[in-house]
């Protein structure tokens, strides 16, 4: 009843306009058709209109009140191609890992390490710094070696001419000859005696003397090791038929092997006597260096030698702590400590201000992971746990850290292999990836 209300509504309408029409028209058959035709239409708009408004309340009805395609159903169906929450796969090829260099390892249990940073400086470890000496009264003949050269210990970087050592020379080969000369005699004497040609008193006084120059010669051997003439050269002089010429030709030999970082003299330097110089070179052996530190009284129960360290400055090196003065320095009240750090790069160079971080305290955990390992995707901290297609970027729950590691409280279990180094480049790939999926 009410759809024939409203048709019959429409058509007294419709007659309405036909009259206003036909007088300002006069009637044309044109405009009658098209009142017709709007009010047709009107018919059916309307139709149609309370078919949508019966379809929309079944449908709500049907599905609880909520419109078929609303907005939950949109949300819900992209939601089913998404991510898991907290989780997000990333597909990449092995070689692609290799070539990036992203190493990976298990997640496990271990220490986090409490730290004290303080101040240091490099300094030459002084068990490897050498001075090198001229014994001797002499002038310089040769330099071998130049500053910044790298020696061998043992290895001979300079000559002298020296008077004391020609003496000294001449001295023990003239004991080599008469301690020859005089075994000769004790040897004929001893034959003689034992055959009863010659007398027991002959024998003893060859004895005697032949004992007295083998002492002699002993004592000028001992005097050229003591100014520093080497076994070798000792050696050459005890053959009789070694020429003698060159005997103030005086070797000056490297005591340690290192790098020539001080050259004292010039050659024709005058050495060895009161006011001339008495050193020609500095060596150090920079393979190995110390840091000097300064730590504070109230600090200091904390530090024990043995203990590890990590230093940074111009890079970053591990050492350990060799001495722990028992003497506070009266003008700073602080104690010394010095740790020794290898340094066969070369990067350390002594009078390098750096900073040392002491671990002093250690708290055992049951997962730790590197700090490196982690990064923050949407505001979330994420490990990247390695899958046989890729990566996973993980969701994880992180504890106390030590500046390297971190302890993991959730998320993770204990030997899954997760992305240890270059993790900033899966991050990037994620994005990547999440990018051309939400296009």
């Amino acid at each position: 009843m009410k759809r024939l209300g409203l048709v019959a509504g429409g058509i007294l309408v419709g007659m309405f306009v036909v009259g206003v029409f036909f007088s300002h028209k006069g009637g044309s058959q044109l405009g009658l058709k098209n009142v017709i035709g709007l009010e047709t239409q009107a018919q059916s708009a309307h139709a149609a209109k309370e078919d949508d408004h019966g379809h929309d309340h079944s449908s709500a009805h049907e599905h609880g009140g909520e419109p078929v395609g609303g907005p939950e159903n949109d949300h819900g169906s992209g939601h089913e191609s998404g991510h898991e929450k907290g989780s997000e796969k990333l597909a990449i090829a092995a070689e692609q890992i290799a070539q990036s260099k992203i190493s990976v390892q298990p997640a496990e249990s271990g220490v986090l390490r409490a730290r004290l940073r303080v101040p240091g400086t490099i300094i030459p470890d002084r068990n490897r710094v050498g001075r090198v000496p001229s014994k001797v009264v002499g002038t310089v003949a040769e330099l071998r070696k130049g500053l910044g050269d790298f020696v061998q210990a043992g290895e001979v970087i300079a000559i002298l001419d020296s008077r004391e050592v020609a003496d000294a020379k001449s001295e023990y080969i003239a004991a080599i000859v008469n301690f020859r000369l005089q075994e000769t005699l004790y040897q004929r004497e001893k034959t003689l005696w034992e055959k009863q040609v010659s007398s027991e008193q002959r024998v003893l006084r060859a004895d005697a003397t032949f004992r007295e120059t083998q002492v002699r010669r002993d004592v000028a051997k001992q005097k050229l090791s003591a100014l520093g003439v080497g076994d070798e050269s000792i050696a050459k002089l005890a053959d009789a038929g070694q020429e003698t010429a060159g005997l103030e030709r005086y070797e000056i030999k490297a005591p340690i092997s290192g790098r020539i970082v001080e050259q004292l003299v010039d050659i024709g330097t005058p050495m060895g006597a009161e006011g001339q110089a008495h050193e020609l070179y500095a060596l150090a052996d920079l393979s190995k260096v110390w840091v000097e530190l300064t730590v504070s009284p109230q600090d200091l129960p904390s530090i024990r030698e043995g203990q590890q360290l990590a230093i940074e400055g111009t890079g970053k090196s591990d050492g350990t702590i060799v001495f722990t003065s028992p003497v506070l320095n009266q003008d700073t009240r602080s104690a010394r400590v010095i740790a020794s750090v290898d340094n066969r790069d070369g990067a350390w160079r002594p009078g390098s201000f750096v900073t040392a971080d002491i671990a002093v305290s250690e708290t055992k955990a049951e997962l730790v992971i590197p700090k490196a390992a982690l990064q923050t995707i949407e505001g979330r901290t994420r490990v990247f746990v390695r899958t046989p297609e890729g990566f996973e970027a993980r969701e994880i729950t992180i504890g106390d850290d030590d500046g390297k590691a971190v302890e993991v409280l959730s998320g993770l279990k204990a030997g899954e292999l997760i992305a240890v180094a270059n993790t900033f480049l899966l991050k990037a790939e994620l994005g990547k990836s999440e990018a051309a999926h939400d296009h």
